[in-house]
């Protein structure tokens, strides 16, 4: 009975730290997002967050990356938990992937957009660079509310002058193959795909100690 509780216990607290780097010298690249950042419905080793860490250290970047991310969370929830991921992990990069459940609640867009900026402030001001993740809705909230919502991640990103995902689930979403039975979130072949928005826009803050280089030009 004993050793059953200290089972639940380590299961309990993993879910609320969740999984460490076996390198925590490394610097960080976290990613607080919602459920198209926690892996919903597949494998958590199929998921983009996962992918991330295999390219990284695939193409010779030494950086440890840390998941913040709950399925269903808004940008209300994301604001309230950034403050200790930020305290803790000390990141070099943080991707801000929310706004997605905010949007399918039809939360005002000003709620959103002061949401937003107040994580990227707290972020920079932690000494982190941001990617904004945009997010776009289906048409049937109707264009006054989908426009606004769509253009409030390009407006707070030029504003404060941080990278832009312009539409992070672009070739994933209307994409039946790629999608879960739900037709909203990603499968394991979406995965890939999210990858690659995410790393298009994380290549240009990623950089290489001498070493890193020296290794991946070095001729066999």
């Amino acid at each position: 009975m004993r050793l059953f509780i200290k089972g639940v216990f380590v299961l309990l607290l993993w879910a609320v730290a969740g999984p460490l780097s076996a390198n925590s010298s490394l610097p960080a690249i976290l990613v607080v997002g919602d459920s198209l950042s926690a892996g919903f419905g597949i494998e958590v080793s199929d998921g983009w967050v996962a992918l991330l860490q295999d390219r990284l250290s695939a193409e010779g970047y030494e950086y440890r990356v840390v998941n913040a991310s709950i399925s269903g969370d808004t940008t209300g929830g994301g604001l309230r938990r950034l403050p200790r991921a930020l305290e803790r992990h000390q990141p070099e990069i943080t991707l801000l992937e929310l706004g997605g459940n905010d949007g399918l609640r039809a939360t005002p867009v000003p709620i959103i957009r002061k949401n937003l900026e107040r994580m990227v402030a707290l972020s920079r001001d932690a000494g982190s660079k941001v990617v904004l993740a945009g997010m776009q809705l289906p048409p049937n909230y109707g264009a006054a509310y989908t426009d606004a919502f769509a253009e409030v991640y390009a407006e707070v990103a030029e504003e404060q002058e941080v990278t832009l995902i312009p539409f992070f689930m672009d070739g994933v979403a209307l994409q039946p193959q790629k999608l879960l039975p739900d037709m909203i979130h990603p499968n394991a072949n979406g995965q890939p795909v999210l990858l690659e928005n995410a790393w298009t826009a994380l290549k240009p803050l990623l950089s290489k100690s001498a070493a890193a280089m020296e290794a991946s030009t070095a001729i066999p």
